[in-house]
């Protein structure tokens, strides 16, 4: 399963919201039902919504209520069009196979993966394209050129600092190497945000996906100095003070501070730079409700959707979209994420993080008490 916000977090609830959705524009990409059959070669969204309501539900993987909001999508997406929705939380690997094993009798619609596994879906024969309406808006790293997958939100690495435990807060990575206090990073050897924490490093070194020497250097420089440790990334553990600086992504940091003490903790963007990632939509190819998947991914790309992505402090994909003043409020501003880069090359990463545990523990687990 993926790591979970605690349901402590708050989130905000709209209720019985109007929902407009462009209607009349033609969807980009010929659509193909879960049975193979062509659809229509282009649809409307007003007909699409149509196709959706009689459809009646939407069932969809790794997109639980405490996640990036997605409590208000899908009470706003049942409410406006009458779709019934289950949620099944899992892993961006179990989502891809469950839609592989299931293709004779589907059951999932849409799910939500990490970027990295996007690419894996396609290549596995598991997505069906839809382009929303929107999709000019989003930057070309993150969307498939013909519509099989688009991130609907984005990530970056950032400190999550315990001002209590912490008297001169890291603004840098080299404030952060100064420091004299314990980091924790994560489990690299298998954890994605843990692997993004040491690629953030490096890109702020001067490197790469294709070279993480210098954020491994990094961090064997503090593990020499007894300031990594190996205790569990948990919220509790946050809550109990046992976890100066933290490296997380910027809605989970976002997200910790606002359930334990938002007074008490402040979420850095690394100066010299940090690594961008973002969470894919992956319409099943043989889903059972194809329609009501597309008028998801539609909503979710809309206005009203990012907004409410950037209620759970999930910073949308989408530049152009005007945040309103008391969620604006909750997120870092944007020029703190001047230097922050998303990963050019996935097919490079993929196989950078083949070699990244065996470097982790021969350079910085080794000298970690």
């Amino acid at each position: 399963m993926r790591k979970m916000w605690s349901k402590g977090v708050s989130l905000l609830v709209i209720g019985g919201m109007a929902l407009s959705l462009a209607a009349c524009t033609k969807a980009e990409k010929t659509n193909t039902t879960n049975t193979g059959e062509k659809a229509a070669p282009e649809i409307s969204v007003a007909d699409l919504e149509k196709a959706a309501k009689t459809e009646g539900e939407i069932v969809s993987v790794g997109m639980p209520d405490s996640w990036a909001n997605w409590k208000d999508t899908w009470a706003d997406v049942s409410s406006a069009y009458g779709l019934k929705h289950t949620d099944t939380d899992m892993s961006s690997a179990e989502e891809l196979a469950k839609f592989d094993a299931e293709k004779d009798k589907p059951t999932a619609d849409i799910g939500d993966v990490g970027i990295a596994f996007a690419p894996v879906a396609v290549e596995k024969g598991v997505a069906q394209p839809y382009k929303p309406t929107t999709w000019g808006d989003v930057p070309d790293w993150a969307k498939d050129k013909d519509g099989n997958w688009v991130v609907g939100y984005q990530g970056t690495i950032s400190f999550l600092v315990n001002k209590k435990l912490v008297k001169n807060i890291p603004t840098s990575w080299d404030d952060l190497l100064k420091g004299d206090y314990k980091i924790v990073v994560g489990d690299v050897t298998k954890a994605a945000q843990a692997q993004m924490g040491v690629l953030a490093a490096a890109i702020a070194m001067g490197g790469d996906e294709s070279k993480i020497q210098p954020g491994i250097d990094f961090f064997e420089k503090l593990a020499k100095n007894n300031r990594i440790s190996n205790i569990e990334m948990s919220v509790a553990n946050i809550e109990k003070g046992e976890i100066p600086v933290a490296l997380l992504w910027d809605f989970n940091a976002l997200g910790y501070r606002e359930q334990i003490n938002h007074d008490q903790f402040e979420v850095v963007i690394p100066s010299e730079g940090s690594v961008v990632s973002g969470y894919a939509t992956i319409i099943n190819k043989y889903a059972p409700h194809p329609n009501a998947a597309k008028l998801t991914r539609e909503y979710i790309l809309s206005d009203k959707g990012q907004i409410n992505l950037a209620k759970g402090f999930a910073r949308p994909i989408r530049d152009n979209v005007k945040l309103p003043d008391d969620v604006a409020a909750k997120l870092i501003d944007s020029k703190e994420y001047k230097n922050a880069k998303p990963v050019g090359d996935y097919k490079v990463w993929e196989e950078t993080v083949k070699t990244l545990p065996q470097l982790w523990q021969d350079k910085v687990l080794v000298h970690i008490n």
